[in-house]
């Protein structure tokens, strides 16, 4: 059995939560639950748990904050919250699971699959999540058998390879990711990405020059000449006047 607490202000989602967790997840121990941070931290020191459901916003912090004033991280985390678009993006750069409330069976029992099949880089990713949470700074990159954090600042561009996606840094390093260049476009652009082509995604604060043309041509501070489509072009111009 997995020892499990549940920290959330709301009385009613701790009910639901808890009702979900009896119909579906039958290794699931609820050793107790707390309504803020401060409690959250004193049940957690009580019972020693092995995977906290962790609420975002409560009356005197949030889940951050309780994270941060543990010694150490030693249980699996599943935050649960309302949906707030920064939180949002936070844990979607973090790799961080979340679910958004009002919870349900089906995107609960994805959570605990992932739970029971571990995940031992867990505690790094809190790490970043943790970093990110007045700013995003790094992104969680899962390569072939590794996960590699990333300063945002140092990805020069992004280049798609069918299913994959791969990274280029300012010092030369290559990571291919197993996502889609489409995952990282939605994540990007309001870093300050913008995708020229199809194919490619680049960090406006590398681009060296533009060329005119049909659709034109991005000289990158690395060297790298990127075509940019014409569907693109108006739009990528209209960024750039922007950016000026």
């Amino acid at each position: 059995m997995i020892r499990t607490i549940i920290i959330d202000d709301e009385e009613k989602a701790r009910y639901n939560l808890k009702q979900l967790l009896i119909e579906y997840a039958t290794d699931i121990q609820i050793v107790g639950e707390a309504s803020n941070v401060a409690d959250g931290i004193q049940l957690i020191n009580q019972t020693k748990p092995e995977l906290v459901f962790l609420d975002i916003q409560m009356p005197d912090g949030t889940g951050f904050d309780l994270l941060e004033r543990l010694p150490e991280v030693s249980f699996k985390v599943i935050f649960v919250s309302a949906y707030d678009h920064f939180a949002v993006t936070a844990f979607k750069f973090s790799a961080v699971d979340y679910l958004l409330k009002p919870v349900n069976a089906e995107d609960l029992e994805k959570a605990l699959e992932k739970v029971n099949k571990g995940d031992n880089y867990q505690p790094a990713k809190i790490k970043v999540l943790l970093g990110n949470r007045t700013g995003i700074e790094k992104i969680v990159l899962p390569s072939m058998d590794e996960l590699i954090f990333v300063k945002i600042n140092d990805i020069v561009r992004c280049e798609s390879d069918s299913n994959y996606t791969c990274f280029y840094l300012e010092d030369g390093e290559r990571i291919l990711v197993s996502r889609t260049l489409k995952e990282y476009e939605d994540l990007l652009e309001p870093m300050g990405f913008y995708r020229i082509h199809k194919s490619s995604i680049i960090n406006l604060r590398f681009l060296k020059k533009y060329k005119k043309g049909d659709g034109g041509i991005v000289t990158m501070e690395d060297g790298t000449e990127i075509e940019v489509s014409r569907r693109r072009k108006d739009d990528f111009l209209k960024v750039l006047q922007n950016q000026g």
